[in-house]
């Protein structure tokens, strides 16, 4: 134990409760884990902005799943460019153009929310799906590039806390800011704004580490635009690991978008309770979407409670004594319970607290495991062939379970129950899929030499 401490700064002694930190290694894991912290504060008072802009349009519940098939459209052309960058421009100059391109859309939603479009709620939800899945995913494979191997391995469960208490941040801030009539509920944009400048400069700080050795890009000039932009999906074509883990998002995202649907029904329902319970009021759809922007800052601050919680003090000792399996098999198997009590009648204060422990192990758990999942990967994997997953076929899902809710709203009438059934049978699928990549994984992931002799 004194050899291991020997050389470890204060940093590296205040992480070493939460992961098997070395010297040396705790400044830049603390500076990851603030640059993926504010992003994701900035992203839930955008998600607490989104709600209420999509939900009260007619039939907004149905909308938010139709989103889906919007989103995957756009990435259609979005993933080409954004290969097509990355194969060109070092990470360290990436990282920006990716940010800035983002913040000129946040100032282009602001202006547009002062003026009467009746559809730029909808626009404004299919741009979120997209800028989530595309920053969160370029942080990750700028982390899996700065700590490769058996580094992340160790690591990332410190860096995931501050993804995880981000959100507890972020969706607490908006429920602060919309309760306190301190902002109108559009003007949160320019808060998640500052909180995107944030992130962008702590990410110039990191470039700037001696301890950070991003990898170089290769690039191959023989390769036409057309087929370097499409590299992305060509790589997860020709990589069997990839397609398995391209199928566990399509899988995790199809049950996670029927489960919000069948959310948002709840959502709607309670507001208009209370809104029969206020009797008059001067404005019905302003006392709905402010109603319903509260519930779902209510429901974001728990969900991300328990998942910082479980991150901070479980997700750590997961990965060191199971490894992979630790942190990818427990999401299935909640979802699957969450849907079989509501295939049974389970009712709504159930399903919002089954849905809660689903989504912070979501958040907390997955995450973890949708990282790992790519250390074993080349650097063009984890920025070209990544972002093609992490943005197009997770969003493919999303398309997936759109498809779902027409087919069970438009054509059969499954209700709560039986959208809750047929996740039920998806899931059976996905725990499959997770043993799978899970042996993959680990034929695949470099062991640590002095860990054999150990």
């Amino acid at each position: 134990m004194a050899e291991e401490e020997k050389g470890l700064g204060i940093v590296d002694r205040a992480l070493r409760p939460f992961a098997e930190v070395r010297a040396g290694e705790g400044t830049s894991t603390l500076l990851l884990a603030l640059t993926i912290f504010s992003l994701m504060v900035s992203y839930y008072v955008i998600k607490v902005v989104r709600e209420p802009w999509i939900l009260t349009l007619p039939d907004g519940a149905e909308l938010k799943s139709y989103a889906a098939g919007a989103q995957a459209l756009v990435l259609m052309f979005y993933v080409p460019a954004f290969t097509w960058f990355a194969a060109r421009y070092p990470s360290r100059k990436l990282v920006f153009f990716v940010v800035g391109f983002f913040l000129a859309c946040i100032q282009l939603f602001w202006f547009a929310s002062r003026g009467t479009f009746p559809w730029v709620g909808f626009v404004f939800f299919v741009w979120v799906g997209i800028f989530s899945v595309s920053v969160i995913a370029l942080f990750w494979s700028f982390a899996n590039d700065a700590f490769a191997g058996e580094k992340g391995e160790r690591l990332f469960p410190v860096v995931t806390v501050g993804m995880t208490a981000g959100p507890v941040v972020g969706s607490k801030l908006a429920d602060f800011l919309v309760d306190g009539d301190y902002v109108d509920v559009y003007d949160m944009l320019q808060v998640a704004a500052g909180l995107l400048v944030v992130h962008a400069l702590l990410y110039a700080i990191l470039v700037r580490r001696p301890d950070i050795a991003l990898e170089s890009q290769e690039v191959d000039e023989g390769m036409t635009a057309f087929a370097r932009a499409f590299r992305g999906f060509r790589l997860v074509y020709e990589n069997g690991y990839i397609r398995w883990i391209a199928l566990i998002l399509i899988l995790l995202n199809l049950v996670n978008t029927t489960g919000e649907y069948i959310l948002g029904l709840y959502a709607k329902e309670q507001a208009a309770a209370a809104l029969a319970a206020a009797g008059s009021v001067a404005d019905p759809d302003e006392f709905k979407s402010d109603f319903i922007g509260s519930f779902y800052a209510d429901f974001f601050f728990w969900v991300n409670v328990i998942a910082v919680t479980t991150q901070a003090l479980v997700a750590s000792r997961l990965v060191k004594y199971l490894g992979i399996a630790g942190v990818l098999l427990p999401l299935p198997i909640i979802a699957l319970g969450n849907y079989a009590l509501v295939g049974f009648g389970a009712g709504y204060l159930i399903f919002r607290w089954m849905k809660t422990s689903e989504n912070s192990a979501d958040y907390s758990l997955m995450n973890n495991a949708k990282a790992m999942l790519w250390l074993p990967t080349t650097r063009e994997e984890k920025y070209s062939a990544k972002q093609a997953v992490d943005t197009f076929f997770v969003r493919l899902g999303d398309l997936l379970s759109a498809g779902a809710v027409f087919l069970g709203t438009q054509v059969w009438s499954f209700g709560k129950v039986g959208f809750a059934i047929m996740n039920g049978a998806v899931i059976l699928v996905w725990l499959g899929v997770a043993w799978i990549l899970v042996r993959a994984y680990r034929a695949r992931a470099p062991k640590e030499p002095d860990a054999e002799a150990g």
